[in-house]
């Protein structure tokens, strides 16, 4: 049941990402504001500039059931502040709840793309409207790191769903453990020895592939979970690093000289969690990343050096 209706949902999602194609003149007195990903609204400079283009501009995305814009505000106000009567409209026929989607992808991808804060809300957002999409899918749509979306996630309010899979961001489904996925397979095919394999992937959720690798380790009678993805005993939760600084900052070896003092400051700074981090991201401005991420790789590799001689020394005491 629930590898079928992944399967419906994976078929809605890609006919409406995919739905937008024949261009028809509509006119503007028609059209209704739609819900922009713009948490500021428009952008009067933008406006102007496309005012004074004198070319045909690229059509905007009209929901055909709403007649409302899901994208190319700027364009559409641009067009009726030259006087023009009608414009150039993709109609989109996708389901409703998806459309929020295509307009947050139109809005990365074309000439006046969304601010880092934009496409941060807009994750947050689309993993609360499509939680069964993977990180990396709604990276793509958001114009995120996978990474940053996972973050995103981890931060949501309210409960997570309870799911055991989700659509990658090439339209498949992948289970959440893979773990659980082989154990099912496995449960399938001692239920079912004539299954094909294409039929115990799909009732189990995993691809066609680990159906196939499961059903050979049962018949060498092993474990049909791979080692690598065992689950494995909690490991001891390490030391905080806020309860490492302040034990460190007691210490009078270190407070009494000063170089000591020096590394202090340096720890102190660096002390703030991997959520903080995270926002840090936003507040780069994107012209600026790419030096930002240099810096960044230059200091982990100064401390990753200072880590290993510490390390050095400290089994040289041993």
């Amino acid at each position: 049941m629930f590898q079928q209706s992944m399967d419906d949902c994976e078929i809605a999602t890609a006919r409406s990402w995919n739905a937008v194609r024949e261009v028809v003149r509509v006119p503007i007195d028609a059209l209704l504001a739609g819900e922009s990903p713009r948490m500021e609204g428009q952008d009067a400079a933008h406006i102007a500039r496309l005012i004074e283009i004198d070319g045909t501009l690229p059509p905007i995305i009209v929901e055909r059931s709403t007649l409302r814009v899901i994208d190319g505000t700027h364009r559409l106000i641009a067009a009726s502040l030259k006087g023009h009567k009608d414009i150039n409209v993709e109609y989109y026929d996708g389901p409703p709840e998806d459309a929020f989607l295509l307009a947050v992808q139109a809005n990365v991808t074309h000439g006046f793309p969304l601010s880092q804060a934009d496409r941060r809300a807009a994750a947050a957002r689309i993993i609360v409207s499509h939680p069964h999409l993977s990180d990396r899918a709604i990276a793509v749509v958001a114009g995120l790191g996978a990474k940053t979306v996972g973050a995103i996630r981890r931060r949501s309010d309210g409960p997570a769903p309870a799911l055991t899979a989700r659509i990658g961001r090439d339209g498949r489904v992948r289970p959440l453990s893979g773990h659980e996925g082989r154990i099912r397979a496995a449960e399938y095919m001692r239920q079912d020895p004539e299954a094909s394999l294409r039929e115990v992937a799909r009732r189990a959720g995993v691809s066609p592939s680990t159906a196939s690798d499961v059903r050979k380790r049962l018949e060498r009678g092993e474990d049909p979970v791979l080692p690598s993805i065992r689950p494995r005993a909690a490991a001891k939760p390490p030391i905080a690093p806020a309860t490492v600084l302040d034990k460190l900052v007691r210490d009078p070896s270190l407070r009494s000289n000063e170089d000591g003092r020096k590394l202090l400051i340096l720890l102190r700074h660096c002390a703030i969690g991997p959520q903080e981090w995270t926002d840090l991201v936003g507040v780069v401005p994107p012209h600026a990343a790419a030096l930002v991420g240099q810096l960044a790789k230059h200091y982990a590799q100064m401390w990753t050096g200072f880590a290993q001689e510490l390390g050095e020394r400290a089994r040289s005491t041993v």
